[in-house]
C-alpha cells in the first residue's frame, strides 16, 4: 500500500510525529488503540474523521519502518 499521501509529517504538529492526512491523530495513536484491543470498527466509530484506508495506511507505515530497521550483527 502506498501510504505516502495519507501519512504526513509536519515539524510543528504533534512534535513531528507521523499523522494521518494532516490531522492531529498520529500513527502511534492508531497502533496503540489496536494493540490495546480496539477493533477497526471501534476506532472508526470513535474517530469519525478516519477511514478504514487510514488505519491500513498506519499499519503499512509501521510495517515499512520495521522492515527498514537495521540490526548490527553480534
Amino acid at each position: 500500500m502506498d501510504y505516502s499521501k495519507l501519512i504526513t509529517i509536519e515539524p510543528g504538529k504533534r512534535s513531528g510525529k507521523p499523522c494521518i492526512r494532516g490531522m492531529r491523530i498520529t500513527v502511534q495513536d492508531v497502533l496503540e488503540y489496536l494493540a490495546g484491543g480496539m477493533t477497526e470498527h471501534e476506532i472508526l466509530h470513535d474517530f469519525s474523521e478516519l477511514t478504514a484506508h487510514d488505519i491500513k495506511a498506519c499499519l503499512a507505515f509501521a510495517a515499512d519502518r520495521e522492515r527498514k530497521l537495521f540490526v548490527a550483527p553480534a
